[in-house]
């Protein structure tokens, strides 16, 4: 029995120990699917926690990479932020505002007339040389339009009389010449006459005339020069003529002007007067104003411009109380408002032809008879 048990054990035992090295391979496979199980799921678990932990630890990494980016973002504004420096050196830029300020009075002063204001002396009112210019021509060719019949307002039938009552119109009117000459050149004819003529008898003829001791011995000399020197003739010259005793410039350039044609200027009193009055030139020297006033216009406009001058001088422009409301050149003269400007109270300051008056010479020119004008009374006729 024992051996029946033991072979029973002993079969059981080999049987058993198959079984068991089955179930034992079985458990083991078993344990070794649950291991792998386990590692899988733990695999899939960890998976997840690698990812988390990846992705946690990506998202830092997301965050540090974000992190230098907006810290980059930074840096590339702080290049703007260096441009918004920029931007406020713009005011520095505008800073150049000041400079364009600077820059604006240069200019400013530039186009004032600071070159005029240089030049005020020579050309009043702030006008440039060629508007001076421009207005002293206009006037004149305005006054030849008012006095086309302008002429040399004393008596002369040749050079010699001219010379002498030039010198004899000094410091009196050239009526007053007029009605005085014709007794002196009635009793002394020529040249040669008047040098030997007995000085208290020619100063009793040119007493009328004023300071008539001093023009008699003037007369007298130059007509001894005139014999002694130029052959009894009347020089045509400038340099010549002035050598002449009681000759000067204005008196030769009348002479020249208007017994040889030789343009003149003529600067007499009236002369000087409205070409201050007009602007054309400050100087007071007659000299002066002579170079002053040819200087503005063609020389072949001396002399007729003189007669103009004067002219308008003695008839509207007068010294002490002009006619502007009567006078034709208004609007170019900047003395305007001086006179009287009322229209009919100034029409009845003007004087000779203008007023229906006689004139300065008792033999006028035919053109001047034909404009309207009368011819002066001889000396005595009231």
């Amino acid at each position: 029995m024992s051996a029946e048990r033991d072979s029973a054990v002993g079969e059981q035992g080999s049987d058993g120990g198959r079984k068991t090295a089955k179930a034992a391979k079985t458990a083991a496979a078993g344990a070794s699917a649950a291991a792998r199980e386990a590692a899988s799921a733990s695999g899939k678990r960890a998976a997840p926690a690698k990812e988390a932990a990846a992705g946690k630890k990506a998202a830092p990494g997301k965050k540090a990479a974000s992190a230098p980016a907006r810290k980059a973002a930074p840096s590339k504004k702080a290049p703007a932020a260096k441009k918004a420096p920029a931007k406020k050196p713009a005011p520095l830029k505008k800073a150049p505002a000041p400079r364009k300020q600077l820059v604006a009075p240069k200019k400013a002063t530039a186009s004032v007339p600071a070159a005029p204001a240089k030049t005020v002396a020579a050309h009043p009112r702030g006008e440039s040389r060629t508007a001076l210019v421009r207005r002293a021509r206009r006037i004149n060719r305005e006054l030849a339009e008012v006095y086309p019949y302008a002429h040399p307002e004393l008596d002369f039938d040749n050079p010699f009389q001219l010379v002498v009552a030039t010198v004899l119109s000094a410091q009196t009117t050239d009526l007053r010449v007029n009605q005085t000459t014709p007794a002196l050149f009635a009793k002394y004819p020529t040249l040669e006459d008047l040098a030997a003529a007995d000085p208290e008898e020619v100063e009793e003829i040119l007493r009328p005339t004023g300071f008539f001791r001093a023009k008699t011995k003037s007369v007298i000399g130059l007509s001894k020069a005139l014999v002694e020197q130029f052959g009894g003739e009347v020089p045509g010259r400038l340099e010549d003529l002035v050598k002449l005793p009681g000759v000067g410039r204005k008196t030769a350039f009348v002479v020249l002007g208007n017994a040889f044609g030789r343009p003149g200027i003529t600067v007499d009193t009236h002369f000087q007067r409205l070409v201050r009055r007009w602007k054309w030139t400050d100087e007071t020297d007659p000299d002066k104003i002579e170079a002053a006033v040819g200087a503005l216009f063609p020389k072949s406009d001396w002399t007729d411009l003189s007669h103009h001058v004067i002219w308008h001088g003695r008839r509207i422009c007068h010294a002490r109380k002009p006619a502007c409301g009567a006078c034709p050149i208004a609007p170019l003269c900047p003395a305007y408002g001086e006179g009287e400007t009322d229209p009919e109270k100034a029409r009845k300051l003007l004087k000779y032809e203008k007023a229906g008056q006689p004139g300065q010479r008792l033999k006028p020119p035919q053109a001047y008879l034909d404009a309207g004008g009368r011819a002066a009374p001889p000396l005595g006729a009231g």
